[in-house]
C-alpha cells in the first residue's frame, strides 16, 4: 500500500480527530502538501506580500506558536506513541501522515527530526530577515500522583530537545513544557528560565493538567517571578491524544493562574467547542468556549495579565464562528498574538480559503495568491492571509504581529549558548 493511498484511507479518520468533520466538499487544494521550494519572484514581491509587511518591523515578529515535532531520530529524546506507526490504530496513523506531510518530512525516513527544523529554517527564510519562531516543547500525560502515562502520551518533547535546537539556530527561540504535577516541577521551571526559555506550554485536556487545581498555585508565582508567561489551550481539543478530559480546557480555570500573578496566553483564543460556565456553578450551562474567553480578556483586573494567540483562528473549523469578532475587537488586539500553529498551515484540508471569501472575511483576488504563497511557504500564508482579512473594514492591527516584546522580557541568569545539535 503506498503513501497515497494511507493518505486517501486515513482522511476520515483524522477528520474526527483534528476537525476536519465538517468537509462538505472536497478540499479546494486537496489532501497532500506538495511542499514545494522558494517562491517564485513573482509571487515572492506580489503586491499582496509587500502589503503585507508595510507598517511591520520583521525583528519584532516572533511567531508564538509554532510546534517542534519529530520521530525522535536524531537522539534528542522525541517519543511518539506507538498508535502513531499502526495501522491498527487509524486516527493516530493518519495524524502522524497529516502532521509530517504538513512539515514536508514525509519523505525522509530515517531522518525526520533533521528534516523538519531544516524545513522551517527554510521557511523563515522566505520571510523577512529578523523573523523568529517560538519552538514548543511538550510535556508527557501525568496522573493525580505526578506520574508519567505513557500509553496517554501521544507525543512528547523534551524541554532539552526544544532548548538546544533554539540555542543552535538564530531564528528560533523556545518555550519549555513542564507538568505541575512534577515533583521536580519548580526545579524544571528554574532550570528552563537559565536556559532562555520565553515560555512555558500546556494543553491540560490531553496533560492531564487542572489549572484550577490548589496544587499549581506554587507554579503559577514561580511564573510570576520569573517573569515567563503561560501559554495554555483552551476549548476542544481534537488533535491530540492524551488524557482525554475536555473540562480540564475550560478557560475559566485559567483564572487561578492570573489571581497568583501570572501572564497567561490562551492559545486559539479558546475558538472551538463548549464548556460549562463555571460562573454559574460546576455543572452550569454549557455555552461558548470563546465567549468564556471574551468573558475573561472584558474582565479589567485581568487586563495587564490576560492575552490570547490567534493562531488557528482561520482554520475552517474555527473560522466562521469566532473570526470576525477578534478583527472587530481592535480593543483586544494589544493583548492578542500571532502564531501559525505550524505545521498546521501545511495540512492542506483543514483550511479554505475560498470559506473566507464567501463569508466577506477575504477579498476574492487574494484568494488564488494566498492559494499560492501556501503550496510554497504555509508561514508566509498564515501572516499574510491575517494581514489582509478584514470584517466591517476592520483587520488585525500591527501590535498583533510584533509579539517580540511580550516574549523579550530579560530572564535572571538565562543564557544563549550555541550548541551543536543535529550533526
Amino acid at each position: 500500500m503506498n503513501r497515497r493511498r494511507l493518505l486517501l484511507g486515513g482522511a476520515g479518520a483524522l477528520a474526527g480527530a483534528a476537525g476536519l468533520a465538517a468537509w462538505r466538499a472536497w478540499p479546494e487544494q486537496g489532501l497532500w502538501n506538495p511542499c514545494l521550494g522558494a517562491l517564485p519572484r513573482a509571487l515572492a514581491e506580489h503586491e499582496l506580500v509587500r502589503a503585507a509587511w508595510t507598517g511591520i518591523d520583521p525583528a519584532k515578529v516572533w511567531d508564538s506558536h509554532v510546534h517542534l515535532v519529530g520521530m525522535g531520530d536524531a537522539g534528542g529524546g522525541i517519543r511518539v506513541h506507538p498508535g502513531m506507526n499502526s495501522l491498527l490504530d487509524p486516527g493516530q496513523y493518519a495524524r502522524r501522515l497529516f502532521f509530517m506531510n504538513g512539515g514536508c518530512v514525509h519523505a525522509a525516513p530515517g531522518g525526520v527530526d533533521r528534516a523538519y527544523v531544516e524545513r522551517m529554517r527554510g521557511l523563515v527564510a522566505g520571510m523577512r530577515p529578523g523573523v523568529r519562531l517560538l519552538l514548543f516543547a511538550f510535556e508527557r500525560t501525568h496522573d493525580e500522583r505526578g506520574a508519567v502515562l505513557w500509553d496517554k502520551t501521544g507525543f512528547y518533547v523534551p524541554n532539552a530537545y526544544a532548548r538546544d535546537i533554539a540555542h543552535a539556530f538564530p531564528e528560533f527561540v523556545w518555550a519549555a513544557s513542564i507538568h505541575p504535577y512534577r515533583a521536580d516541577a519548580l526545579e524544571a521551571l528554574e532550570r528552563a528560565a537559565r536556559d532562555g526559555a520565553r515560555a512555558v506550554k500546556w494543553l491540560p485536556a490531553a496533560m492531564g493538567i487542572d489549572p484550577s487545581a490548589a496544587r499549581c498555585k506554587p507554579f503559577y508565582r514561580a511564573l510570576a517571578r520569573l517573569g515567563l508567561p503561560l501559554i495554555s489551550h483552551a476549548g476542544e481539543e481534537r488533535a491530540v491524544l492524551g488524557a482525554e478530559a475536555h473540562a480540564l480546557g475550560n478557560p475559566l480555570r485559567l483564572r487561578h493562574a492570573l489571581d497568583e500573578g501570572a501572564r497567561v496566553v490562551v492559545a486559539h483564543c479558546s475558538s472551538l467547542g463548549d464548556d460549562h460556565d463555571l460562573d454559574r456553578g460546576p455543572n452550569g450551562p454549557a455555552v461558548a468556549s470563546f465567549s468564556l474567553f471574551a468573558r475573561m480578556m472584558d474582565t479589567p483586573r485581568y487586563a495587564d495579565r490576560l492575552t490570547g494567540d490567534v493562531s488557528a483562528v482561520t482554520q475552517r473549523n474555527r473560522a466562521a464562528p469566532v473570526l470576525a469578532a477578534l478583527l472587530e475587537r481592535s480593543d483586544w488586539h494589544p493583548r492578542l498574538l500571532n502564531g501559525s500553529d505550524y505545521p498546521l498551515p501545511g495540512v492542506m484540508p483543514i483550511f479554505s480559503v475560498r470559506a473566507l471569501v464567501a463569508r466577506g472575511l477575504l477579498a476574492a483576488g487574494a484568494g488564488e495568491v494566498l492559494k499560492a504563497i501556501r503550496s510554497h511557504n504555509p508561514l508566509l500564508f498564515d501572516f499574510v492571509l491575517k494581514r489582509t482579512l478584514r470584517s466591517n473594514g476592520k483587520g488585525f492591527t500591527d501590535a498583533v504581529f510584533e509579539t517580540r516584546d511580550f516574549f523579550a522580557t530579560p530572564l535572571r541568569g538565562a543564557v544563549r549558548k550555541r550548541t551543536a545539535v543535529l550533526s
